[in-house]
């Protein structure tokens, strides 16, 4: 217990240190460019620089909570600005598969502990070492006693704990990550971690979302969805998925594995929820791999919510408005469901500004979902006369609408892991099929 005690200490005084250190980065900067005449733009470059290296540093030191955010954050990095990109690529890309592997006796001691003592004896063969590490535990593989190779993660002892302590830590310094991503709602993107993160703790309810999805898609010529095989609180046995991360898909696939890849996560994005009346809720790369056969592999289900209706017909209208470029309807259906507060006048000119340049790279049969469309977009959203718009007291704030909240950081992960793919295809024409709400009558095509 007391050493427990003594870990949970540490891990609090790396990540409150963070934001002393880079305060006092800033301090030293600011007198540097006193005493040497120095550009302060310079300067800030050369802070912003330290400060990511500092926190990447811990992300990458710690589970739970911290790495959680750097995998979401890591989604985000096709939209950073190209003066900030290149420095951050390689060490936000990192964080999302990478995390130290915990010791083999812990890992036994866990699985006695979830599958009963004689867990061996479920299994063939158990590889001790990891394949695979993400936020709250780590992934190895095994063959199952009936002969099938299976994945089994295996939860980090004290994750629980770690995580929410991690993410409360976090919220005292969220500031910090808006030096390395621009125009990024960290604050509302770590409050909502926290409302979410209880089910991703108990393996047996992400095995509950996984047999869902994996009954709905059995046998689908588009995806594939594992098996569960065995569950409980801490470990999660499923079937064996052979195929190809995204990441590797990213990092040197063929044009035709991008563009296939990207057309189905959108496509499995947006009708699953209509499908199976669930949304998967952690689109980064690590979750999604593509087969041989061209299928899309979908692993990972712990943050997953129910969306019995599907996605909110709202949600279509107000992007069919955004296509028709009807903004003045736009304002309404927002006015008239709540988004914006009552009594509250809605600026139209930033809608515009930011609206407008991407519906104009929509048009036509095939979209190039890109660095460069998302970069565009993040500058024009942090110009003066349209950050306004994010800062409005008329908008209700991402946190006083948590659905929407939800929404709006999955299919900007989505869009983000598609603009690192690098994807082109006729993503319009799957929005008309499975969203609610675009087209004229309400429903989806």
């Amino acid at each position: 217990m007391a050493g427990s005690r003594r870990k949970g200490l540490a891990r609090s005084a790396k990540l409150a240190g963070l934001p002393m250190s880079i305060m006092a980065r800033r301090v030293t900067a600011t007198g540097r460019a006193m005493m040497t005449g120095a550009s302060r733009g310079d300067l800030d470059d050369e802070l912003i620089d330290k400060a990511a290296d500092q926190v990447f540093a811990v992300l990458g030191e710690l589970k739970g909570g911290a790495m959680k955010l750097g995998q979401a954050l890591s989604v985000a990095e096709a939209s950073i600005p190209p003066r900030f990109a290149d420095r951050y690529r390689e060490a936000l890309t990192r964080l999302q598969s990478q995390a130290p592997p915990m010791p083999t006796s812990s890992v036994h001691r866990m699985l006695a502990e979830q599958l009963g003592t004689r867990w061996r004896e479920r299994f063939t063969t158990f590889d001790d070492t990891p394949i695979a590490a993400a936020s709250i535990g780590q992934v190895h593989r095994a063959i199952w006693r009936d002969g099938r190779t299976v994945a089994v993660k295996v939860q980090y002892p004290g994750a629980d704990t770690a995580l929410m302590s991690d993410l409360k830590m976090l919220q005292m310094f969220s500031g910090a990550f808006g030096l390395m991503m621009p125009g990024a709602d960290t604050k509302a993107l770590i409050a909502e971690f926290i409302d979410r993160t209880a089910d991703e703790l108990d393996y047996r309810i992400e095995a509950d979302h996984q047999r869902r999805f994996a009954k709905v898609f059995a046998g689908d010529p588009a995806f594939e969805v594992p098996r569960v095989i065995a569950s409980a609180p801490k470990v999660l046995v499923s079937e064996w998925l052979q195929a190809t991360p995204l990441a590797t898909i990213i990092a040197g696939g063929t044009k035709a594995q991008r563009d296939r890849a990207g057309h189905l996560l959108i496509e499995f994005s947006l009708s699953a929820p209509v499908r199976v009346g669930y949304l998967h809720c952690d689109p980064h790369p690590g979750n999604f791999q593509l087969l041989d056969d061209g299928r899309l592999g979908v692993i990972d289900f712990g943050a997953s919510i129910a969306l019995p209706g599907g996605i909110p017909p709202v949600i279509g209208e107000l992007a069919r408005c955004a296509m028709d470029e009807d903004y003045d309807h736009l304002v309404t259906v927002l006015q008239d469901n709540g988004f914006v507060r009552h009594g509250h006048a809605l600026d139209l000119g930033p809608i515009e500004r930011l609206v407008t340049p991407i519906v104009a790279q929509l048009r036509g049969e095939s979209v190039h979902i890109s660095r460069e469309l998302l970069q565009g977009h993040t500058v024009r959203a942090l110009e003066k006369r349209n950050i306004s718009l994010t800062n409005s007291k008329a908008v209700k704030a991402p946190t006083e609408i948590p659905e929407l909240a939800m929404l709006g950081r999955v299919f900007a992960g989505v869009i983000g892991v598609c603009a690192q793919l690098d994807a082109e295809g006729p993503f319009v024409d799957l929005v008309t099929q499975w969203l609610p709400g675009f087209t004229e009558d309400g429903e989806a095509a």
